[in-house]
């Protein structure tokens, strides 16, 4: 363990007491202060022998008997020493207001003098070095200690006990993460185009495919020890199921950071195998061969964090012309339920900026070690015609996206997920009204060997509830059955033709993503 960092700083200062000064005897200087009215009238003197100091008139006398009273002459040496008293009283006076203003609560809070500026608990810090001061006549010392409180910055207000500084956890991390860039092919489409030589004028016309490259971050996690690596990342850097659907990349390399030392004289761009991904957890698993030794991440427990704690993110944001970029924050929750093109996660919610580039990048702790994937972030077109939204990102825990890392390379697919085996379609209010049919989920096939072939479900049937909990759409469904695991039953109630049925269906384990179940029901 490393020692503690304290943010505290000591600091002593000698007090005034009113108790050490010095009865004031008589002498040249108390005379001439009766006889010389000072500059500001009556003052009251610190003298002995009344209490609180007597008042002394202006000096003179008064003609007793109309005589001329004898001329004095002027003492200039006295007029001085008179003066120079006067001085001394008002320094000594000012010096005992401030006194009393500093240790008084009242005048003190009221000046805006906080208890971090001035301290009477010697006892704040134990191991605090107080100096002790002279109090009173006796040679009685008492230790008088005082605190003075540093402002603490930002990332020792959030960061947690033993923390690596900012630049150490870059310095650690950065190596590990590394640019995943993707190349997709864009199916050509036909259209119509005009043609002059054409009966009617117009031609169908095939449009060639295309290539699209996308981008992204990933984290080297394993140093498999026979010359590849595994690399993590978000499924949707490698596999499309946006409104383009280009499905899974052709291809796929892995960069390494220009910018690190480590890698100076390394082959950056190396070429990468898919291993394994799900669509609905968002994660990707990536080999990687070469002969170079790469710095591999480590990873912390993500049940561990705390709202609230200071976290940073790598990544690439915008493209590699950004490699690298790093950003920090906090986390703003935990156990975050998102819903992003249809699947449901439970994410951490932080305010560190992530953006498009970022998707697979680390969230790391302070300690330098990776606790989430970042996934996704909410823009500013989420809520349309609203304020922009900033500062809403999600990254998948870590703990939770372990278990599917390791299912991705050992079977290529995620175990234990239930699957009814159905492609379906929404039947909503409107559909309900124009063609007479109940609300609910609407069967438009099935797949082979399924678990909802298996039970009799056929095509054209509509699923209305699960469980005999009405459901009224697609998401209501799968929230239904991901309730429950492989090898569980449900009780599906069916509207065929009219008539309702009930039907027990006993839920298979998901297979791995292939074009026949991409867009089943799993």
């Amino acid at each position: 363990m490393k020692k503690e960092v304290l943010t505290m700083f000591e600091r002593n200062e000698d007090g005034f007491n009113l108790n050490n000064t010095q009865e004031l005897g008589s002498n040249p200087v108390d005379s001439m202060m009766q006889q010389q009215e000072p500059a500001g009238g009556s003052y009251y003197s610190p003298r002995s022998g009344g209490a609180g100091g007597g008042y002394v008139p202006p000096a003179g006398s008064f003609n007793d008997g109309g005589s001329e009273p004898p001329k004095k002459k002027p003492h200039k040496g006295l007029k001085a020493l008179a003066l120079f008293a006067g001085v001394a009283f008002i320094a000594y006076a000012s010096i005992q207001c401030y006194q009393y203003a500093t240790e008084n609560p009242s005048i003190k809070s009221f000046l805006g003098k906080q208890s971090s500026e001035i301290s009477e608990d010697t006892d704040a810090r134990p191991d605090s070095a107080a100096e002790s001061s002279t109090a009173a006549d006796d040679g009685n010392a008492s230790a008088v200690a005082s605190s003075k409180a540093e402002p603490m910055s930002f990332f020792e207000l959030t960061a947690r006990k033993d923390a690596m500084t900012i630049p150490e956890i870059v310095k650690k991390v950065t190596p590990a993460a590394v640019g995943v860039s993707s190349t997709f092919v864009l199916k050509g489409q036909s259209q119509m185009t005009y043609d002059p030589f054409s009966f009617w004028g117009f031609a169908q016309q095939q449009t060639p495919d295309q290539e699209a490259t996308a981008t992204g971050t990933g984290i080297i996690m394993r140093d498999n020890e026979d010359g590849s690596y595994y690399v993590i990342t978000n499924a949707h850097v490698i596999n499309d199921t946006s409104q383009y659907n280009m499905g899974r990349a052709t291809s796929v390399q892995v960069v390494l950071n220009p910018d690190c030392e480590c890698y100076k004289d390394y082959e950056r761009e190396l070429d990468a195998e898919i291993v394994g991904f799900d669509v609905a957890e968002d994660i990707a698993v990536l080999k990687v061969s070469t002969n170079q030794k790469l710095t591999v991440a480590e990873f912390g427990d993500s049940d561990e964090l705390e709202v609230g704690e200071f976290v940073v993110a790598i990544g690439n944001p915008l493209g590699f012309e950004l490699f690298g970029s790093v950003t920090t924050g906090i986390v703003s929750a935990l156990d975050r339920e998102i819903t992003i093109n249809d699947q449901t996660m439970r994410l951490i919610q932080t305010d560190t900026a992530i953006n498009s580039g970022n998707s697979g990048g680390p969230l790391i702790n302070c300690y330098g070690q990776v606790i989430g994937i970042n996934s996704s972030k909410m823009s500013s077109n989420y809520y349309s015609g609203e304020a922009s939204v900033e500062g809403l990102c999600f990254a998948i825990p870590m703990t939770h996206a372990q278990k599917v890392i390791n299912d991705l390379i050992n079977y290529g697919y995620v175990t234990g997920k239930p699957q009814i085996g159905i492609y379906p379609e929404d039947v909503d209010k409107s559909i309900s009204q124009r063609y007479g049919l109940p609300v609910g989920v609407y069967v438009k096939g099935l797949v082979k060997g399924g678990a909802a072939e298996a039970a009799g479900v056929q095509p054209r049937d509509i699923i209305i509830a699960v469980d005999d909990k009405t459901i009224s759409s697609y998401d209501e469904l799968k929230a239904e059955k991901d309730k429950h695991q492989a090898g569980d039953t449900i009780v599906l109630t069916i509207s065929r033709n009219g008539d309702e049925i009930k039907i027990p269906v006993t839920l298979t384990e998901q297979e791995h993503n292939t074009d026949d179940n991409m867009n089943a029901q799993n």
